[in-house]
Parts: structure tokens; C-alpha cells; sequence
């Protein structure tokens, strides 16, 4: 009786085996690396409801615009696992080149900005802060660099405004959809969706500026340039336009050109201290007020996070140059 219980258990863990043999492999998922945390956000929308790809962010969601930013082993493990590296473009991920390549030969890079035409360029303070010649540059500028494409003095900051940030979507979902084929109706119907929410949000926002009484602030640097274009508001000048503190003349002189402009505010964004916001605001008697760019956020947040900080930007902007005369 026991031989024949000991023949039963081995016809029936080999027929297990020879079952698992024969179902097919789960096909593995297209793993998405995005570098920054409003390209994560936007590939999210994107590629929501499709089981087939699987995507990450590779720097901390609360960095902000990574302009210094050094590479990690961390990172390079990373980018050695992706198949899809998706950046923000237009030189605002100087960190990257050659060791992208160096970590991963086969991955494949989306340059979000690519084909937008309705680029700022830096001013030249501007252009000094984000755009020195470095060794990143000189990386970048090697034959095996990530970007093929090099937008001299351009502005990273599209996300920054909803109608831009359609723009990236569409992108991102067409490159998506040339590299990840089976995956491509549902990129494409997302992407659509996606811009038609933001571009609703753009008009709604513009609405909204067009009734300002002033239209006329100070930003902490040219994060919000695009957004302020697209809402029609006037920047009548920078404050860290360096990246550093300016110096006691400086601060005078910003002092005057937001008396003689009439300044309405001056903008500080939650990614940076607002020492210096605080200095202008007492200093000037101009109101001090906080937009969020939605360069950070936290790595779990919604779907709809981007639509919910814009609409608080919208709200602040109403509360306090709404209510102001020229």
C-alpha cells in the first residue's frame, strides 16, 4: 500500500511540474523610468489601466528641479533595470550623458520636450544659473550622451503651465506608443483625456487672470516664466536669478523695481526657502504669496495631484491681485 501511495505522489508532483512547464511565461512588464517627478506624474496619466508597463521615479519626488544634481549608485542601478528612460529635456537634466549609457547600453530615452516649439529662453541671469558651461556639459556633448539634441539657454520649466504640460503628455504617449506598441491605444486614448483636462484647466486659469486687477509679480527664478506667458501675467523681475542670496545692493535695487512697477506680489515656490521673499515683502510693503510650480510632490500622490496644486495657485493669485488696483 505504501508503494503504491509513494507511485501516486510521484505521478502527481510530476504532472504538477509538467503543467507549470507548459503554461506560458508571464510576459514581463516594460519598465518606465522617469527622472523627475512632474514626468513621473504626467507618465502616470499617461499609461493609467494598462498592466503592461510598469513606472518609477528615479529621483526623490520632493528634490524639485535637480539643476546640481549628482548621480547615485542608487540611480545607475536604476537606470540599469529600465527599458524606457523618460527626462524632461531641454538641459534640465545636466546630470545625465555618457553614464547613462555607461549603466544601461539598451535603454531607450524619451525626450519629453521634444518638437515643442513654444520654448522660452533664458534671459542672460537666468541663462548663467541654468545653463554654465560645466563638466556636465562636456559630458553631454559626448558622442554616446544621452540627448542628441542640445536647446541652448532654453527653459526647462514647461510643466509649470497646464497647457505645456499637455503638450508633454502627447508626447510622452506617442514615443510611448512607437516603443511599447501593444500599449499604444491606451497611451493614445490617455494622452487625449490627460489634455483635454489640462487644456480645460489652462482656460479655466486664464479666465481667471484675464479679471486681475494686477497682473504684474516677482518670481524667485524662471520656474514660473511659462506659466506667467500663457496667463498673460507680467514678471518684472527675478530674485535669485543666480541661485543665490542677492547681495544688499541687489536687494535695494529689487526693492525700487517693485515700487516703480507696481509690483501685485511676490511669488516664492515651496521648493526653496523664502528668506529672501520675506526680506522684498517687508521691505517693499508688497504682499508675499506661495505658487507651487509642481516641480516636487510626494511619491504616492494622486493622479490629480497636478490639477489640484494649479487650482490652489489659481486661488491664491485671485486672493491677492484680484483685489488690487494699478
Amino acid at each position: 500500500m505504501s508503494n503504491l501511495y509513494k507511485l501516486i505522489s510521484v505521478l502527481f508532483i510530476t504532472a504538477i511540474m509538467m503543467a507549470s512547464c507548459s503554461k506560458p511565461k508571464t510576459e514581463q512588464k516594460v519598465s518606465v523610468l522617469c527622472t523627475t517627478f512632474p514626468i513621473y506624474q504626467i507618465t502616470r496619466n499617461v499609461v493609467q489601466g494598462y498592466d503592461g508597463v510598469e513606472v518609477s521615479l528615479m529621483l526623490p519626488g520632493q528634490l524639485g528641479c535637480p539643476h546640481d544634481y549628482v548621480l547615485t549608485p542608487q540611480d545607475m542601478t536604476k537606470l540599469s533595470r529600465a527599458d524606457i528612460l523618460i527626462i524632461n529635456g531641454l538641459g534640465l537634466e545636466e546630470f545625465m550623458g555618457a553614464p547613462v549609457t555607461k549603466a544601461n547600453p539598451e535603454i531607450k530615452v524619451i525626450d519629453s520636450s521634444m518638437g515643442i516649439t513654444e520654448v522660452i529662453e533664458f534671459t542672460d541671469a537666468e541663462h548663467e544659473e541654468h545653463h554654465h558651461e560645466s563638466h556636465h556639459d562636456e559630458a553631454m556633448k559626448d558622442e554616446h550622451a544621452v540627448e542628441e539634441h542640445h536647446h541652448t539657454g532654453a527653459n526647462p520649466h514647461m510643466f509649470a503651465s497646464p497647457l505645456m504640460a499637455a503638450k508633454i503628455a502627447q508626447n510622452i504617449a506617442t514615443e510611448l506608443a512607437k516603443l511599447d506598441p501593444k500599449g499604444a491605444d491606451t497611451y493614445t486614448k490617455n494622452s487625449q483625456a490627460y489634455a483635454e483636462v489640462l487644456n480645460k484647466l489652462f482656460l479655466e486659469m486664464k479666465e481667471m487672470a484675464a479679471s486681475l486687477k494686477n497682473k504684474t509679480i516677482v518670481q524667485p527664478h524662471g520656474v514660473f516664466d511659462y506659466l506667467a506667458r500663457d496667463l498673460g501675467l507680467n514678471i518684472a523681475g527675478v530674485m535669485q536669478a543666480h541661485g543665490q542670496e542677492p547681495s544688499a545692493a541687489q536687494m535695494m535695487d529689487l526693492v525700487k523695481l517693485i515700487k516703480d512697477k507696481k509690483v501685485g506680489a511676490i511669488v516664492t515656490e515651496p521648493q526653496y526657502p523664502e528668506k529672501v521673499g520675506n526680506t522684498l515683502a517687508k521691505e517693499s510693503g508688497v504682499a508675499l504669496i506661495k505658487l507651487d510650480p509642481v516641480a516636487s510632490g510626494p511619491n504616492n500622490s494622486p493622479l490629480n495631484y497636478y490639477e489640484v496644486t494649479m487650482r490652489q495657485n489659481m486661488l491664491v493669485l485671485q486672493q491677492v491681485l484680484g483685489k488690487q488696483e494699478l
